[in-house]
């Protein structure tokens, strides 16, 4: 984990100038507050700061290749520079550090873009080719790094954040209105888009060329699957087999660090896995970390103690209330740049303050194993709701979604009732492209109207979905129908939420890097041939990861429902007794109106009905963190955004060409 920041003249000469990007660097210390490295000539800017994790001694950034024409700064992990480095070397390169970060340059000297390819890892890359005058910018194949540009007044700018753009002066942010729509259908924006105007991400599986005054963008890598019918024909004991050496590989290489590396354990199925795999097939002393809450709706903790007991860990706890929601809310926001209709990215702060709290830089964790697999439960109600659309009018099948939503009944009123009524909308429109998914966005979509007759005005692409599917290629409509909900599922939702906000952002608040076996390309090319069946076998999620790994576990929690990980929102926000003046404050009539994107009547009945507690629903909840997130990102980046000077940034190696 680092943060890059950069800056290059495209089509006009702006000085380059080194306090510039230490006020860049300094908006991001957070991500990498060990060392700090800038270079500089007469085009270009780079700068990272680091978060010391291989190489300690040498490994400092900005790096360069033997004659000093390739300079790279880098965020994240290759995790197999191990295999690379006597490749490189064999190929005449010589090597002043023992770090990842020279591997690539190299690869670089040698293959160009093409050098992604060799990577397995997690990665935002910024490479600067003074013979060529070009800048190269590349992200990871899922986007578990982030990587961030804009073009203003003839140069590109570029971070690891949004706020290190704006550290510039340059740039300012303006929230626009077709991405908060699609945050308001999707929980996010579609790549590239970010929720301010003319900032751009780097797409996952993407780099970027800046040479001549042009900057392109190009695909390097993405995510396919089989047609339907032609996945792996192996048997179920072959292929569960081999998932787990793939697995069992892509833990061990991610262990690779020269400080101590823990691990999160939920007391799930994913994050258990890759704990026991860690302890039966290496000799590393492991602590483990995890959320407990107080209230007994949200909480996991028997089954953290069980596993931890059973691994024999060195396992550490952090119980959040309903009070540490909503008092570090506004931090979250801060971190997570963007609008949010939940509140999970919350617990998620805290626990990785409790890592770093127990001097831990680095953990693994299970992310991926549900999208890859056919963990969420959307995969079943998809199934589920096509064997129910053959009868329309049968009572019976629909009854199979009540074993998927146990817990309904205490959050609606009407219990079943309320599921058969939800899971009808829509319900024979099987050739949708989107079948599995629209339902959840015509939901979220129903909380539009809260926004302001200027928001709605303001949209310029008013079908956020069919902006979507009209990315999907012909591939598409040949996969099988899970195949398909786990490409949108993994588009959208993964790589631009779960990644994102509820992931790298709450790691690297604390400095804390995560690394995600689950992630690892290799594994999620596998199990993209993975058939169906054996990913969803009636409404048994994961069945070949539970087979694969179930010597590894106890029954119980092998065999557990998958349960989705929640975090309480309107009771955080609006507690028994006293009130959070920031929380008031910002959904007042005269905030949200001065804002503009609500109605403050709209926000106003909201509040009335989420201050009582009774009755509130899930979408009101989500309405609730949407409009709150939303006013707090108004209020930290477009209204009082404020850049440090960067004067303390301690120790800083400066490098000139």
């Amino acid at each position: 984990m680092c943060g890059i920041v950069g800056t290059l003249n495209l089509t006009k000469d702006h000085p380059i100038e080194v306090p510039n990007l230490k006020r860049m660097l300094a908006t991001i210390r957070h991500r990498g507050p060990d060392e700090f490295g800038i270079y500089t000539d007469a085009h270009v800017g780079l700068g990272n700061a680091r978060l010391s994790i291989i190489d300690l001694s040498t490994g400092s950034q900005p790096i360069a290749n033997e004659d000093e024409t390739l300079w790279i700064v880098f965020n994240g992990e290759i995790f197999n520079y191990v295999e690379l480095r006597p490749e490189l070397e064999a190929r005449g390169h010589r090597f002043r550090t023992t770090s990842d970060t020279e591997v690539i340059v190299h690869l670089y000297e040698d293959f160009g873009p093409d050098c992604l390819r060799h990577l397995n890892g997690q990665f935002a890359i910024a490479i600067w080719d003074k013979r060529r005058r070009e800048l190269f910018l590349a992200r990871d194949r899922l986007g578990i790094r982030p990587l961030y540009y804009t073009v203003t007044d003839g140069s590109l700018i570029f971070g690891s954040e949004i706020k290190a753009l704006l550290a510039t002066g340059r740039v300012r942010a303006e929230i626009d209105p077709t991405s908060l729509d699609q945050v308001f259908t999707f929980w996010s924006t579609l790549t590239p888009r970010t929720i301010f105007r003319e900032i751009f991400e780097v797409p996952p599986g993407h780099y970027a060329l800046a040479h001549d005054g042009q900057l392109t963008v190009r695909r390097y890598w993405g995510l396919s699957f089989p047609t339907a019918g032609e996945e792996d024909s192996r048997s179920e004991g072959e292929i569960a087999a081999e998932l787990r050496e793939l697995l069992i590989d892509a833990a061990r290489i991610r262990l690779r660090a020269d400080v101590p590396v823990g691990a999160y354990l939920s007391g799930g199925l994913d994050s258990s896995t890759i704990t026991a795999l860690i302890r039966n097939y290496t000799s590393n002393y492991l602590q483990t970390f995890s959320i407990a809450f107080s209230d007994p709706n949200f909480d996991e903790r028997k089954y953290q103690e069980r596993m931890a007991d059973f691994l024999h860990t060195d396992h550490r706890r952090v119980e959040c209330t309903h009070a540490d929601v909503g008092h570090v809310f506004p931090d979250v926001i801060w971190h997570t740049e963007t609008p949010i209709l939940r509140t999970s990215p919350a617990p998620m702060f805290l626990l990785s303050q409790l890592v770093r709290e127990n001097d831990i830089k680095v953990v693994l964790t299970g992310e991926g194993a549900d999208e890859f697999l056919g963990g969420y439960n959307i995969f079943k109600e998809a199934k589920v709701r096509r064997f129910w659309a053959r009868q329309p009018e049968s009572k019976l099948r629909p009854a199979l979604l009540r074993r998927l939503y146990p817990y309904v009944p205490q959050l609606s009123a009407g219990g079943g009732s309320y599921l058969e009524a939800f899971f009808r909308r829509g319900l024979t429109d099987i050739t949708d492209p989107a079948y599995s998914h629209q339902i959840r966005w015509r939901n979220t979509a129903r909380l539009k109207r809260l926004f302001s007759a200027e928001q709605r005005a303001a949209v310029t692409a008013p079908d956020p979905v069919a902006e979507f599917t009209a990315t999907l290629d012909g591939d598409f409509a040949r996969w099988s129908r899970l195949a398909q909900a786990q490409y949108i599922e993994i588009s959208i939702f993964m790589s631009e939420y779960l990644l994102s906000s509820q992931g790298d952002r709450m790691l690297a608040a604390h400095s804390v890097e995560g690394r995600f076996p689950f992630l690892d390309h290799r594994l999620v090319e596998f199990c993209s041939r993975i058939p169906p069946y054996l990913k969803l076998r009636g409404l048994n999620e994961k069945y070949i990861l539970k087979k694969s790994v179930s010597d590894l576990l106890p029954a119980d929690v092998c065999q557990r429902a998958k349960r989705p990980y929640r975090a309480p929102i309107h009771h955080s926000f609006f507690p028994p007794k006293g009130v959070l003046p920031y929380v008031d404050e910002l959904l007042s009539p005269a905030a949200v109106a001065a804002a503009g994107y609500f109605d403050p009547q709209a926000v106003a009945r909201l509040v009335k009905k989420c201050r009582r507690g009774r009755l509130v629903s899930e979408s009101d909840d989500m309405a609730l963190a949407g409009v709150l997130s939303t006013q707090l990102v108004h209020r930290l980046f477009v209204e009082e955004f404020s850049v440090p000077t960067g004067d303390d940034l301690h120790p800083l190696k400066l490098c000139t060409g």
